[in-house]
């Protein structure tokens, strides 16, 4: 077998997140022993926890984005100045060039 290295969005993590979540649902209200009273106080139990990993989940996605956006800012300006740099050099070599070879 090859050896791939596989990598998953973010949308379809959160998919897969959420559709675990329905299926856990599911299959606990089918299986529940409970009466219809406790059944609800525990969906709504695991419905606030899910909500809240969901959103740590989003808070680190968002501190995620911002650093890797900082460094594509730092690497678009690092290049930037490379590409000054050289266009500089290259003006300058070519303005010796023109002044030694017509004086």
């Amino acid at each position: 077998m090859d050896n791939q290295e596989t990598t998953c969005s973010a949308p379809a993590v959160a998919l897969a997140f959420l559709g675990g979540a329905v299926a856990g649902v599911v299959a606990g209200l089918l299986l529940a022993p409970k009466s219809g009273e406790e059944t609800r106080r525990a969906l709504k139990g695991y419905a606030k926890r899910a909500e809240e990993e969901v959103l740590e989940r989003a808070k680190e996605a968002r501190a995620a984005l911002d650093e890797t956006i900082e460094r594509g800012k730092r690497f678009i300006a690092e290049k930037t100045a490379d590409v000054e740099a050289a266009a500089k050099a290259g003006r300058e070599t070519m303005k010796e060039k023109i002044d030694t070879c017509c004086s």
